[in-house]
C-alpha cells in the first residue's frame, strides 16, 4: 500500500503543526483547561480561519471537500498539543453524519456555519442506561450520557427511538423548554455533557427511508471518527516517545545518561516498534472508514483500534515509568499524553470490545 502523502496534504500538515507549536503551547493550552468553558471560542475561529473546519464538508456548502486521509493528518497534528476544542465531534462526526441522514435544506443551513465556525452541531447517540431517548409526537424524553463536548453545541443531534421500531435523528436546541444539559471534565481534560429531555420540541433531520437507515448512517460517521481518534492517538504517542527518548539522553545516573543502559534501550524500541505499527494501522484506518461493505469496513477499524489500543496502553505507561514520578505531576506534558492516551484506548470501544468484533467477523468471513 503507498501511504506516501502529496504536496498538497503534507502543507497541510505542516500549517497545522506551525499552529500548535507557535499558538497552542502548553502554558496556554493549561489556561484554557482552567476556564470556566473548558475551551476556546478564539482557537475555534482561528481553525476555521486555517480551513481545518471546513475539511470534511463538500464544496458545495462551503467546504474543502477532503477526506479521512486528510483529516487524519490534521488529527495527527493536534495530537502533540491535545487539542482541547471539539473538532472530532464538531469538525468531522457532526459533517459525517448530517452527510447521510439530513434533507438538502437542513444541510443548506448548517454545513457552510459548520465550515466558518459560525455554528457547533454535536451528535448525541449513547443512550443513559435504562433511560433510551423515545420521540412521540415531535417530542422526546429520555437521556443521552458523556456527549463529547455536548456543553459548547449550538445544536444537537439526538437519535431516538420512534413508534415503528426504527431510529430518526432529531434537532435539539440546547436551553430550550424541555432540554437539561450537565456539562463536565472527563479524565483527560477534555468536556462531556449529560442530557436529559422531557417533552422537548424536536424538528426531524431526515426521513430515513428504512428503519434502519439512520442507525446504519450513525454508525458510519462514527467510524470515520474512530479512524480520526486512531490517527490523533499516533501524534500524541510519536510526542510521547520522543520526549521520553531526549529525557533518556539528558537524565544523568552513575555518572552517565540513562539512555546508555541497554534495559532501556529495549525498552524504547518496543515503543518505537508499538509507534510504528500503530502508525500504519491508523493509514489502514483511514483508507476504509467510508467503505460501504459494512463487514470489511468493521472489521478493519478493529483491527487498527486493537494495534492502537495497545500501542497507547505500552507506550503511554512505560514513558511514565521511564520518566519515574515526575511523569505524573501536572506540570509535565507527559502526564497529559498519558491520560488523553488512557481515554482513546477506551474510546469508540476499548480494546477487548475490537478484538472481540474482529474475531466474529473474522469467523462471518
Amino acid at each position: 500500500m503507498n501511504f506516501d502523502f502529496n504536496e498538497e496534504q503534507r502543507a497541510l500538515a505542516d500549517t497545522v503543526q506551525r499552529f500548535i507549536a507557535r499558538d497552542y503551547t502548553f502554558e496556554k493550552r493549561r489556561a484554557i483547561r482552567d476556564s470556566a468553558a473548558g475551551w476556546s471560542r478564539e482557537v475555534w475561529q482561528a481553525l476555521a480561519d486555517l480551513g481545518v473546519l471546513a475539511l470534511n464538508i463538500d464544496e458545495e456548502h462551503g467546504g474543502l471537500g477532503y477526506g479521512p486521509q486528510e483529516t487524519g493528518l490534521v488529527m495527527d497534528a493536534f495530537g502533540a498539543g491535545l487539542l482541547l476544542e471539539p473538532y472530532l465531534a464538531a469538525a468531522v462526526i457532526a459533517p459525517a453524519v448530517i452527510r447521510r441522514t439530513a434533507s438538502a435544506d437542513f444541510q443548506e443551513e448548517w454545513l457552510p456555519n459548520i465550515a466558518t465556525g459560525e455554528a457547533i452541531v454535536v451528535l448525541a447517540h449513547h443512550d443513559a442506561r435504562n433511560e433510551p431517548v423515545t420521540e412521540i409526537g415531535g417530542k422526546l424524553s429520555g437521556r443521552k450520557a458523556v456527549i463529547a463536548h455536548g456543553g459548547c453545541a449550538d445544536l444537537l443531534l439526538v437519535s431516538a427511538r420512534t413508534a415503528d421500531g426504527g431510529t430518526r435523528l432529531f434537532a435539539v436546541t440546547p436551553g430550550a423548554e424541555g432540554v437539561a444539559l450537565r456539562d463536565y471534565p472527563t479524565l483527560d481534560g477534555q468536556r462531556a455533557a449529560d442530557l436529559v429531555l422531557s417533552n422537548a420540541l424536536a424538528r426531524k433531520v431526515g426521513a430515513g427511508d428504512a428503519a434502519n437507515a439512520t442507525q446504519n448512517a450513525i454508525e458510519a460517521a462514527l467510524d470515520i471518527g474512530l479512524a480520526a481518534v486512531c490517527a490523533e492517538a499516533v501524534g500524541i504517542m510519536e510526542a510521547t516517545v520522543a520526549a521520553t527518548t531526549e529525557y533518556l539522553k539528558t537524565r544523568q545516573q552513575f555518572g552517565q545518561p540513562i539512555g546508555r543502559f541497554q534495559a532501556l534501550q529495549h525498552r524504547m524500541a518496543d515503543m518505537l516498534l508499538h509507534l510504528e505499527q500503530a502508525r500504519s494501522m491508523s493509514y489502514l484506518a483511514a483508507m476504509h472508514c467510508t467503505s460501504e461493505d459494512t463487514t470489511a469496513r468493521q472489521r478493519s477499524l478493529s483491527a487498527a483500534k486493537v494495534t492502537i489500543g495497545q500501542a497507547c496502553r505500552f507506550i503511554a505507561q512505560n514513558a511514565v515509568q521511564l520518566h519515574g514520578g515526575m511523569g505524573m505531576t501536572d506540570e509535565l506534558m507527559l502526564s497529559h499524553w498519558f491520560k488523553r492516551l488512557t481515554a482513546i484506548e477506551m474510546s469508540f470501544g476499548d480494546t477487548d470490545m475490537h478484538l472481540q468484533r474482529f474475531a466474529r467477523l473474522s469467523r462471518a468471513a
